[in-house]
């Protein structure tokens, strides 16, 4: 079964902080004469899909298809709103094309972000009290 409220929250995350993240990479870039928006929204789509590998019941493999989600769905959503908003997405044959291998690279990154978000579970919850 499809744990809705952690889908929704960690899509907004992700969307949110991509975005955010993304606009500070990009101007402390400017500031240094690099690029650096993509680094940011990277972290972005990285921590958000941590908490939601975090939040989630089950195992690693839960933490990886439901981070792979967000961070590919999160990754559609995000490169059409960003274009949309700053009027640079043109649909071609090569936007369409990139706006694939883009939103699959966030799934990628979705899915270490889940499974990072179940070790850190798994390995940093607290002892459970015996009963006495």
């Amino acid at each position: 079964m499809v744990n809705w409220r952690t889908v929704i929250i960690g899509f907004i995350l992700a969307v949110v902080l991509s975005e955010f993240l993304g606009f500070i990479g990009l101007t402390i870039g400017a500031a240094f004469g690099s690029n650096g928006g993509n680094t940011g929204q990277i972290i972005g789509y990285l921590l958000a899909t941590i908490y939601v590998g975090y939040s989630i019941d089950g195992n690693y493999i839960n933490g990886a298809i439901y981070g792979a989600i967000i961070g590919f769905i999160g990754g559609l959503v995000s490169i059409i709103l960003v274009g949309a908003i700053y009027g640079t997405f043109v649909v071609t044959g090569g936007s369409i094309m990139a706006l694939v291998m883009e939103s699959i690279l966030y799934g990628i990154i979705g899915a270490v972000g889940g499974i990072i978000g179940f070790i850190v579970r798994v390995y940093f919850q607290p002892a459970e009290e015996p009963a006495m």
